[in-house]
């Protein structure tokens, strides 16, 4: 196992958890010389917080234990490619590393829609490398989607029943 794969795992760990809340699996961890400084996973609908991505998490967390917003030196590993306020968010904490897992072609600012992270108009760029355990991440969205879908189906026959 390389030591993308091993990070990106625990950032499953943390996809699992969003899950578990019924929220769209995505995880996320930051390192630091070998050490997971940061962890987050998405918590939007269980927090009513707009801000409460994965991604803003972890770095919320690693920049506490830093002591700094500056991350530098740090690789973020996040199991869905970060949409446009994270991508901005890792480019403004100084991140070095990104490594994702999933593209997000409806939403993606890591390559998909645009590359906020290579851009070389910014100050910062961000080194990045995709489609760490895709297969992997991407299963897990699938999964949670097609539940989602069972469930709100049953909950709207569940209503029109309850209406006759």
């Amino acid at each position: 196992m390389t030591q993308d794969e091993k990070y990106m795992k625990e950032a499953l760990k943390q996809a699992q958890k969003a899950y578990a809340l019924g929220e769209v699996p995505i995880g996320c961890v930051i390192v630091y010389q070998d050490k997971i400084i940061g962890r987050g996973y998405n918590r939007r609908n269980t927090d009513k917080n707009t801000l409460a991505h994965a991604e803003i998490t972890a770095i919320n967390k690693a920049s506490r234990k830093m002591g700094d917003w500056r991350l530098e030196e740090c690789t973020l590993y996040v199991t869905l490619e970060p949409c446009q306020m994270c991508a901005g968010a890792i480019v403004q904490a100084r991140i070095t590393e990104v490594v994702m897992g999933s593209m997000n072609p409806k939403a993606g600012c890591g390559g998909s829609i645009l590359n906020i992270l290579e851009m070389p108009e910014f100050n910062h760029q961000v080194q990045v490398r995709r489609g760490v355990l895709a297969e992997e991440c991407t299963q897990m969205l699938t999964t949670f989607f097609k539940e989602l879908r069972v469930r709100n189906r049953q909950e709207k026959e569940r209503l029109a029943n309850q209406c006759h």
